[in-house]
């Protein structure tokens, strides 16, 4: 088997997730700034689709619980910015590649309940990133992402 590097990550961020500790009034206050969501209103997270990206709340101890970082540790920054792949096995290598660049491994890629793959690093100045494969949501030939899949031949709005 041959020496591979890690990969590494393309310029773009697919979702920036917020904590909500209320995730009904941050779903009401995004929509009264006009923003239309694409999740039901008793889904457990909230996104809002953007240009070629995602905006997602979900509750405050929710994302901390997912990336394994106790809520109230002073290391949880109510905040995830995320990297999606192409590829399932493309997880682990961009996580150690983030680990080769300076950054903390914070959760090791593993299967994950929505049906995906992803873990989680923070960059040397604690800003938390999901790395993530979902096969629900297809990336588009740049890397676009949208909650439920860029199709072939429409680019996000």
């Amino acid at each position: 088997m041959k020496n591979e590097s890690p990969k590494k990550m393309e310029q773009r961020v697919s979702i920036i997730t917020l904590g909500a500790r209320d995730l009904a009034r941050a779903r009401a206050f995004y929509e009264a700034l006009g923003w239309k969501a694409c999740t039901p209103p008793d889904s457990p997270v909230c996104a809002f689709d953007l240009n070629g990206m995602t905006l997602g709340l979900y509750g405050w101890n929710a994302l901390a619980e997912e990336a394994k970082i106790p809520p109230e540790s002073g290391r949880f920054l109510g905040a995830a910015l995320a990297y999606n792949v192409r590829e399932k096995s493309e997880v682990a290598q961009v996580l150690a590649a983030a680990v080769a660049a300076g950054g903390t491994l914070m959760k090791a890629a593993e299967d994950v309940f929505w049906g995906g793959h992803s873990g989680y690093f923070a960059d040397p100045d604690g800003h938390l990133w999901e790395v993530a494969w979902n096969p629900r949501a297809p990336l588009g030939p740049n890397g676009e992402f949208q909650w439920n899949g860029v199709k072939a031949g429409e680019s996000p709005e």
